[in-house]
């Protein structure tokens, strides 16, 4: 690697040589880097100071010098200077242009002239050296009596000059601002200015944007836009010696072999297959060479570390492997960026879990989601007997009655058992939905169920590394890992960690166990463990558990100040944004996802989540048709309740509220179920049984009244009685079958027979047949 930038600091006349031996080794073509200070800038800076051939030997250079206002005093000060310059310096070859030094030097006499003014000097007065030996003219001039109030007044001297504000801090004269030049085949470009204050911009104004304008680096046309990266390979330099680990296990990553057949040592694996893919991404070639290391795998948790020491030892370019990225590591060589996934995590044995328990039929659902099924039950059951209540006899009968049919009615639609016949389409409407619900609800909690009791669910053995601790169970790591070194920043005890390098070993320790000389847990980064878990004979008998901890990942490492890292870093980037590194992945590790990750039991139980949107449209299904119900009985009864007046003290809220109730609690006679009923009641056979009839219903016209008139009737009570006019000789023997005794029942009911025939008229036969066996065989037949 040959670095092309280069910075000259020395007089203008000694760099104006630099150049041209440069220009003459070909220094000043395409990729150099020159850079300049003041001294170059405030001298060369001008046009006339350079020659033909100077200004080709300096094409491409960047340099500064002191910013100089374009003020009115400025250009006159240069009139001035060239008027006197030419006759004074007849032939002479210097530039004829004051220069930024010429400014100052002005600044500066002007400064002094004004200090003397201001001090009341008004002659030079020397006082003689005490102390003097007087055998050298120095020693001869003695001691200005008045340089100390000069000095003092000079330091205090500030005004405008011609170069700028003229202020002294510490006895240095302070530069306000900085002009970036870029020499050009035609003479200088200002492509850029400096301050303190606001850094480098393109124009000097405060709202100026950041950044230079175009510059002219050599060797290249001043179309041409890009900037040369100041450093290249070189195709006679050796090549790089790439360090690469020889590991036992994992070799997806890293795989080191000799081939008996060539003869020469084999390097293959995935890490390998990145880095070469990013650097044939590069611009330039590069000329590697890997070298094995075979200090991985020897039980000693700093091998990775003794391999990255091989950069700063000068006995390795770069290491290049399975290389985790840490902060020690980082301090000894230069990363690229991740080409992993990063964190570290710890894998453990599962096993089995057992379904027990006296109360296991309430897991598959959480308690959040029984308590709202229990109210999305309760809830419907009450809006249907509502609607039904008045127009369903099914839905009527005693408080406790009524009640009771809230309950059973919607818990009885579970295994679709309802027995009741809903008449209004208000309720078939929500039936219709909640039957739906009923249905989702049941079979999620049967599969739940099934699953739960059929298949076998399996947990981790550990999922806290707590546990481990309090414990004191062995653990496990991966040879020459860094994982070592955060255990025992766990508080991990060092005899109670072992390390492994194959998934085989990793597999046959989590099976032995911490007590049968294996390990309850295996720590190492999150790409190792999915490669042992990705493994078909290992991904059903141990799973990753616990939390994963942040880590940076797997990186190449280069020397510190390398520029390969950054470059490598951006072929990197490249490589994971398409679809290279998938292929690379695929080649390795396989299709990802192809073995399981185990099963969380936690996550088992159907949740409230889970059912929201089914309850959600029930909940609305419901309020709605109750309200649409309570909208058409209040418009359609309004005029009914209006005309009772019930007597009493109380307020006329309490008083409505309570007529409300009342007549919701009536049948609906308008009923189609009711209707029919009255009709029955309302055609008599005969008229004994027609004036019995109006006297029942005389008798239950006054129960009525005496049950619904008073303050002490109850809005829920039994209204057979009072609605006796239209009730079947069924519901009147279901109202009064525990108030009468059975005797008493069964005269009643032979009486009401007796009377039932005696009013019956004799029907008179339409046609008498023969009574003799003859006399009907002399009939003749039908055709």
């Amino acid at each position: 690697m040959t670095a092309r930038v280069f910075v000259v600091h020395m007089s203008f006349p000694l760099a104006l040589r630099l150049f041209h031996r440069a220009k003459n080794s070909g220094m000043m073509s395409e990729g150099y880097v020159w850079i300049a200070t003041a001294a170059v800038g405030d001298t060369g800076g001008d046009g006339d100071a350079l020659g033909r051939e100077d200004t080709d030997a300096m094409q491409g250079v960047v340099s500064v010098r002191q910013y100089v206002p374009p003020t009115i005093q400025a250009g006159d000060f240069a009139k001035r200077f060239r008027a006197r310059f030419l006759p004074e310096n007849d032939g002479s070859q210097d530039t004829t242009e004051p220069t930024t030094s010429t400014f100052k030097a002005y600044d500066t006499a002007v400064a002094v002239a004004a200090a003397v003014e201001a001090a009341g000097i008004s002659g030079s007065d020397f006082v003689p050296s005490k102390g003097g030996t007087g055998l050298t003219e120095l020693d001869q001039l003695g001691v200005s009596a008045t340089g100390e109030n000069l000095l003092k007044a000079v330091r205090n001297t500030t005004f405008d000059g011609l170069a700028g504000k003229f202020r002294l801090s510490d006895g240095q004269s302070q530069t306000p601002a900085y002009e970036i030049v870029n020499f050009a085949a035609d003479g200088f470009k200002t492509v850029g200015f400096w301050t303190a204050k606001t850094g480098i911009s393109q124009e000097f104004a405060a709202d100026s944007s950041e950044g230079l304008k175009k510059v002219n680096f050599p060797g290249v046309e001043e179309s041409d836009m890009r900037i040369p990266d100041g450093w290249a390979f070189s195709p006679v330099e050796r090549a790089l010696v790439i360090a690469v680990p020889v590991k036992h296990g994992f070799q997806q990553f890293v795989q080191v072999y000799n081939d008996t057949t060539s003869g020469r040592t084999i390097v293959s694996g995935y890490s390998i297959d990145v880095f070469e893919a990013a650097i044939k991404a590069l611009p330039y070639p590069v000329y590697y060479q890997y070298v094995p290391y075979y200090g991985i795998g020897n039980a000693s948790s700093s091998s990775y570390d003794q391999m990255i020491d091989l950069i700063p030892e000068e006995k390795a370019d770069a290491v290049v492997g399975d290389v985790s990225i840490t902060v020690g590591r980082m301090a000894e060589a230069d990363f690229t960026m991740p080409f992993t996934e990063s964190g570290w995590s710890m894998v453990v044995a599962v096993q089995a879990q057992e379904a027990t328990g006296m109360f296991f039929f309430l897991k598959p659902l959480t308690p959040g989601l029984w308590l709202a099924s229990l109210a999305a039950f309760i809830f419907t059951g009450f809006v249907i007997w509502v609607i039904e209540h008045r127009i369903n006899p099914e839905f009527r009968g005693t408080p406790l009655q009524q009640f009771g049919i809230i309950f059973h009615y919607a818990f009885s639609t579970l295994v679709f058992a309802h027995r009741e016949n809903v008449v209004s389409n208000l309720s078939k409407f929500l039936m219709v939905i909640w039957v739906f619900a009923v249905l989702i609800l049941t079979s999620s909690y049967t599969a739940s169920l099934t699953s739960m009791l059929t298949v076998q669910k399996l947990r981790p053995a550990v999922t806290d590394v707590n546990d481990l601790l309090d414990n004191g169970d062995y653990v496990g790591y991966q040879e020459g890992s860094f994982v070592y070194g955060e255990l025992l920043k766990m508080n991990f005890d060092p005899s109670k960690l072992r390390s492994y390098s194959t998934p085989a070993e990793y597999a046959d320790a989590l099976s032995r166990g911490s007590d049968d000389g294996g390990v309850a847990a295996v720590f190492d980064e999150v790409p190792y463990l999915k490669v042992f878990l990705s493994q078909p004979q290992y991904c059903d008998g141990y799973v990753m558990s616990g939390p994963v901890y942040k880590g940076t990942g797997l990186g190449f490492a280069f020397p510190r100040g390398s520029p390969m890292a950054t470059e490598v870093s951006r072929a990197i980037v490249g490589l994971t944004e398409g679809d290279n590194i998938d292929l690379i992945e695929r080649k390795w590790f396989g299709v990802p996802g192809s073995c399981g990750d185990g099963v969380d039991a936690a996550n088992a139980s159907l949740t409230l989540w889970n059912f929201s949107g089914l309850f959600l449209i029930t909940a609305v299904a419901a309020t709605l048709v109750l309200l649409v119900y309570l909208v058409m009985f209040i418009c359609r009864e309004r005029h009914e309740v209006r005309a009772v007046a019930e007597p009493g003290s109380g307020s006329v809220s309490l008083k409505r509220f309570r007529a409300w109730l009342q007549h919701y609690d009536r049948k609906d006679m308008t009923a189609p179920h009711f209707r029919q009923q009255q009709s029955w009641s309302d055609s008599p056979s005969t008229n004994g049984g027609s004036s019995q009839g109006r006297k029942r219903t005389e008798q239950d016209e006054a129960t009525a009244t005496r049950d619904f008139g008073g303050p002490r009737a109850s809005p829920l009570s039994d209204h057979s009685r009072m609605d006796s006019v239209s009730a079947s000789p069924l519901e009147r023997k279901g109202s009064n079958e525990f108030r009468t005794p059975f005797e008493q029942r069964m005269g009643e009911a032979a009486a009401a027979s007796a009377e039932r025939r005696s009013s019956t008229p004799e029907r008179k036969p339409s046609l008498k047949l023969p009574q003799d066996t003859e006399e009907r065989k002399k009939l003749p037949l039908s055709p």
